[in-house]
């Protein structure tokens, strides 16, 4: 299924919790919090200014994100579970 954001929201994957600690502990599925990191998969043209132009968004599809905790929306699309979220609603992006 292919989706396309509207406007400054994007498509983002959450990258999966660690299901260990570096001690050799092992993270129940419980005990686990959902990661505020992910990797963008589609972007929206931008957000209209009040002048009619399209404003560009600073993200790009491919770029790895941190995100606020209660942020986004949750979807799940072909049995993957994803976020629509607007530009607003990231942090930073995760340089390399």
């Amino acid at each position: 299924m292919k989706i396309r954001p509207l406007n400054d929201r994007l498509l983002v994957k959450r990258l999966e919790e660690e299901t260990m600690t570096a001690g050799g502990i092992i993270i129940p599925d419980s005990a686990k919090e959902k990661p505020a990191e992910g990797e963008v998969i589609a972007v929206g043209p931008g957000k209209v200014a009040d002048n009619g132009e399209r404003i560009a968004l600073q993200v790009k599809e491919g770029d790895m994100v941190l995100f606020s905790k209660y942020g986004g929306t949750d979807v799940k699309l072909d049995g993957e579970d994803f976020l629509i979220m607007r530009e607003d609603d990231i942090l930073g992006i995760v340089e390399k």
